[in-house]
């Protein structure tokens, strides 16, 4: 039981369900993403999750995520069928985070560049890689700022037929960068429609942010790719 200030909906679940939850979050009164987990019994470090060919690893994090975000099933699900249609695709997955949407394309066929300013969350996208059996497949793993990449990668001319772009609403770069999603998602977004090619099947852009919504998001993403091309999907 996680509290999700954002959440506009009642639950689904009546409320006694929730009082024999195993694990509830209590943040800080200071940042809503700080705090503690209570436990019922003793709590497991982490444990075994799967979503079609993929393994990966749930885990209590002290920021009140799960090591991975169980919303996105819509999104891989459209990732496998996406990737399978296009074959061999090269995709980029940004603020990859511990890699499921990664892992997902690489069991459908593509070549996948995986990038995250997070030490820990790629080692533990790798770790997923390892239990999936995918620890073989084209999967490039880079620790690396999201918009350094993505510059240079566009000074190389490189393209891609598909990106994921999953930013958070803060956060900080391997050498200190700041990221803020209000101030650099456009710039970003017009980056990574510089790098889709003429086969592009899809760019994906997920928004975790209270005052940005879905359309907002999507008009944002539209104006930066009209030169270029038209983005594909919005998540």
């Amino acid at each position: 039981m996680r509290p999700e200030p954002q959440c506009l909906w009642t639950p689904s679940l009546p409320s006694k369900a929730w009082e024999t939850a195993d694990a509830v979050f209590d943040p800080t009164n200071e940042d809503e993403d700080a705090g503690r987990w209570r436990f019922r019994g003793t709590p497991a470090e982490a444990w075994p999750l799967g979503w079609g060919e993929v393994r990966f690893k749930g885990r209590f994090t002290a920021f009140r995520h799960l090591a991975f975000f169980p919303e996105q099933a819509a999104n891989w699900d459209f990732l496998d069928r996406a990737v399978r249609a296009a074959g061999q695709p090269r995709v980029l997955n940004l603020f990859g985070y511990t890699g499921v949407a990664s892992l997902v394309m690489a069991a459908a066929g593509a070549q996948v560049t995986h990038v995250d300013a997070s030490k820990k969350a790629v080692a533990m996208a790798r770790e997923n890689a390892e239990l999936s059996g995918l620890a073989d497949r084209p999967i490039r793993w880079i620790t690396e700022d999201a918009r350094k990449y993505v510059a240079r990668e566009v000074r190389r001319g490189s393209k891609y037929e598909g990106i994921i772009l999953d930013p958070p609403k803060y956060g900080r770069g391997p050498t200190g960068e700041v990221w803020r999603l209000f101030e650099d998602l456009p710039e970003l977004a017009g980056l990574c429609a510089e790098l889709l090619s003429d086969q592009a099947r899809f760019l994906i852009l997920n928004a975790y942010a209270e005052r940005i919504s879905g359309g907002g998001a999507g008009r944002a993403a539209r104006r930066q790719a009209e030169g270029p091309r038209r983005v594909h999907r919005m998540g």
